[in-house]
């Protein structure tokens, strides 16, 4: 800096700082030898504060407001330059602003997929990302333990080291909740608040504070997602025969051609006729006296099978004398939730007939 530069920071007798860049978190007040004149004008503003460092010492933060730069107003600075005649010469000091807003829309999101083990499928590998925000809670400990001596120091600066510390944390969350990956979006904002009050205390060691972790989405690989969308379209899909029904009507309804058409009949013709082949016994042959032999009986009827929810957790299939046993044992109760198949969702025990019987009026 030149001679010029220290005879213009001689008339300049105010001190403040306007931030357009939207990423600083500190600023340093630069003037030519860091000489201050004695009854400058400070100005710090709403979400600053300003901290005066003397040879390596903090020696006042300021909070914001106008103030005029006298010995009454910097008592611990009077002290270290020993003002104790009301010395009006310039002094020597740095000043620091630090911005005391919410830095916010910072993002966070793993590297690698994470291993979790989920009761449903096993292992999976999960992918997740969000946003947090932050902003300086303590100026001193955040330039003592991070920025130091650096005159501008941006959220850059931190954001990986901050980035990880959340990565590991949600990690250590996510593979300890035993949340079902199913169930894992309606659980983001529970995750989220979880994740802020279980690391705020390790921002508050760098001097931040956190004020809030978005978890925006938690993904699968897309081999895993697109075997969950084959296994939901199947679900879906419901009776096969009235789908292929009303595929085919579509396919005539949008304009399909009469050789699709025909190709489509003569294909559910064939498949009409190997069914009734594979399903209807062959002709039984004559005996030796003429007399056809006596036809087969038919199968026995299928029983139904019943799934029970014991502790919170799908039982079974059970048969109807199982389901005998739970009652008698008292884990099968009026209110217990049942399911066979063919059934559109679970419901109580009471309200299905067939084991509603089973259980006695007592119960």
């Amino acid at each position: 800096m030149g001679l010029f530069d220290k005879l213009f920071g001689e008339f300049i007798d105010i001190i403040e700082w306007t931030d357009d860049s939207h990423d600083t978190l500190i600023y340093r007040f630069e003037r030519y030898g860091n000489e201050i004149k004695y009854g400058a004008k400070l100005t710090v503003r709403e979400s600053q504060v300003a901290v005066f460092v003397n040879e390596g010492e903090v020696a006042d933060v300021i909070e914001p407001g106008m103030y005029e730069l006298e010995t009454k107003n910097l008592p611990i600075l009077s002290t270290i330059q020993h003002w104790d005649h009301g010395l009006q010469s310039p002094f020597k000091a740095e000043i620091y602003f630090c911005s005391t807003k919410q830095f916010v829309d910072l993002k966070w999101g793993t590297k690698n997929p994470i291993m979790i083990r989920d009761e449903e499928f096993g292992g999976v590998r999960l992918r997740a990302f969000g946003t947090y925000a932050i902003r300086i809670k303590d100026p001193v400990k955040f330039i003592r333990e991070i920025a130091g001596t650096d005159g501008h120091f941006t959220v850059d600066e931190i954001s990986d080291q901050l980035r990880n510390l959340i990565i590991s944390r949600f990690t250590n969350i996510a593979g300890s909740s035993k949340i079902p990956v199913l169930d894992l979006a309606a659980n983001y904002d529970q995750l989220g608040k979880y994740l802020t009050d279980t690391i705020s205390s390790e921002f508050e060691e760098y001097g931040l504070e956190l004020t809030k972790i978005l978890v925006e989405n938690i993904s699968l690989p897309s081999s895993v997602e697109e075997a969950l969308d084959k296994r939901v379209s199947m679900g879906m899909v419901g009776d096969l025969d009235q789908y292929i029904k009303y595929q085919s009507a579509e396919a005539l309804g949008t304009g399909g051609s009469a050789s699709s058409a025909m190709d489509m009949g003569m294909g559910f013709a064939m498949a009409n006729k190997m069914a009734d082949s594979l399903n209807t016994p062959s002709s039984p042959a004559t005996g030796k006296d003429g007399q056809t032999p006596a036809t087969p009986p038919p199968p026995l009827p299928t029983q139904t099978l019943w799934h029970v929810a014991i502790d919170d957790k799908a039982t079974g299939p059970h048969d109807l004398a199982a389901i005998r046993i739970l009652i008698k044992d008292g884990k099968l109760t009026p209110d217990s939730l049942v399911w066979t198949e063919g059934m559109e969702d679970w419901k109580s025990a009471r309200h299905v007939e067939e084991i509603g019987k089973l259980i006695p009026p007592e119960l």
